[in-house]
């Protein structure tokens, strides 16, 4: 406080002195140009004012020079030198017009200490590169923007959106004595369909959120966002990824065309649901879980007069909307800070600060109908142990590994967690089907052998 008040007085002596040099200025010339004029001289404004600035500005000897350094002893003043202004004033439009850094002293220390702090280096803007490594290097530079449109380069979501197909395929498996090798080419076709509808739903996500991408950072250079592939050329796109998924879906028996049509609603809603509500995964995994259903009639198992079945199919439709709320928490995760930003609605927004109790929740559910399903088809041990222990198992290590504020780590798990959790649905339900299958096979040999 001594300090400002120190500097402050040296500021005011200056403005005072300066303007006290102006008044005599401005005096001295009139009154010596006024008379100037009575003698018929023409004024010469040296000779008019310097006389004047001089004896204003007579000082000691001392204070002459243009600057003098004297050390302070003050225990209360900052520990360094400080210089005497020269005595030669600055213009006023300098003194006004240059700006003042705060100072801050820390008064803890036994004598204060001038700190200052340089803001941080805001990060350079992100520039787009084309791939130079994986499949995407190997396809032609204009193929490039729709590969990556669809994710090519990042099959997570496909695996995601294939696993209820192949649960559900699975789970109908005994209920209609299919062999493995019918079993084997449905799921081979629910793969290349979820390839296709995953791509157009990723396209129509992307048009759905063209002017909401460039904000965030992850989503910055996709496609669209950063113009490598206008509107209607995605609109083209998506009309072509539809037509080929319908040829795909035309492959099953009829029945699945109905069964499936209704998921289009679905995937086109659920870009809106991030605009008007905190529960947009909620929608995601109305959508994603919609091949839990289809696995049933891809096998001729008819969900209107089989009771078990529809009970079975609606069971782990549940269990996969829980799990695709799961790990689509997690991987909001990455995007939380720009999310908010943005104005975009996410469930890791609305329960930031228990996160890791609703992944609990979540997983309980999942678990709880996963192993309802496996009843009401009489599954075995193998389903129970294997599918749904090993999902218990793996959610409840992932749940207590992630590190939620860790983008990285978010990406990891939910890169990874469609294998680790989905593998051991898959493995308990495919032990159960094959045990359950050659059981049977036994038991008709011996009827025939009898």
């Amino acid at each position: 406080m001594h300090v400002y008040m120190f500097e402050e007085r040296k500021l005011e002596a200056i403005y005072e002195k300066y303007l006290l040099l102006v008044a005599w200025y401005s005096k001295v010339y009139y009154k010596r140009k006024a008379a100037a004029h009575r003698s018929n001289r023409s004024p010469n404004i040296i000779s008019l004012t310097m006389p004047a600035c001089h004896r204003l500005l007579r000082l000691p000897a001392s204070r002459r020079a243009l600057s003098t350094t004297k050390t302070t002893s003050k225990p209360w003043l900052p520990s360094q030198s400080y210089t005497r202004l020269s005595p030669t004033p600055r213009p006023l439009s300098l003194l006004l017009s240059t700006p003042r850094s705060p100072i801050a002293y820390h008064t803890t220390s036994k004598l204060l200490t001038q700190t200052t702090t340089t803001p941080a280096p805001s990060p350079p803007p992100q520039i787009y590169t084309p791939p130079s490594t994986g499949l995407l290097s190997l396809l032609p530079p204009s193929w490039v923007p729709y590969a990556e449109l669809v994710r090519l380069d990042k099959p997570a979501g496909t695996y995601y959106l294939y696993l209820p197909c192949l649960f559900s395929t699975l789970l109908a498996a005994p209920l209609s004595h299919s062999p493995p090798s019918t079993v084997l080419t449905y799921s081979l076709l629910f793969l290349s369909g979820a390839i296709i509808m995953r791509g157009a739903g990723c396209t129509i996500n992307d048009l759905w959120d063209r002017n909401l991408d460039p904000h965030v950072t992850r989503t910055r250079l996709r496609p669209i966002a950063r113009r490598a592939i206008t509107p209607l050329n995605a609109l083209l796109f998506t009309g072509a990824q539809l037509l080929t998924g319908l040829a795909i879906l035309l492959q099953f028996p009829t029945s699945c065309f109905y069964y499936a049509t209704p998921s289009l609603l679905l995937v086109t809603l659920y870009p809106l649901a991030k605009r008007v509500t905190y529960y947009p995964q909620f929608v995601l995994g109305l959508t994603f879980s919609w091949g839990a259903i289809l696995g049933f009639p891809a096998l001729g198992v008819d969900l209107l007069s089989n009771t078990a079945a529809l009970t079975a199919a609606g069971l782990l439709y549940g269990s996969n909307v829980a799990w695709t709320v799961l790990y689509d928490m997690i991987y909001a995760h990455q995007d939380i800070k720009d999310d908010a930003k943005a104005g975009i609605k996410s469930i890791a927004l609305k329960h930031d600060k228990e996160t890791k109790q609703v992944l609990t929740g979540l997983a309980v559910v999942q678990v709880a109908l996963l192993a309802g399903a496996g009843v009401a088809t009489g599954a075995g041990p193998a389903f129970f142990i294997g599918g749904c222990g090993g999902a218990a198992a793996t959610l409840g290590f992932m749940i207590k590994r992630v590190n939620l504020k860790s983008v990285k780590d978010c990406w990891w798990w939910f890169v990874n967690g469609c294998w680790i959790t989905g593998g051991a649905i898959s493995l308990g339900l495919g032990a159960d089907y094959l045990v359950r299958y050659y059981s049977e096979d036994e038991k008709a040999v011996e009827k025939e052998e009898q």
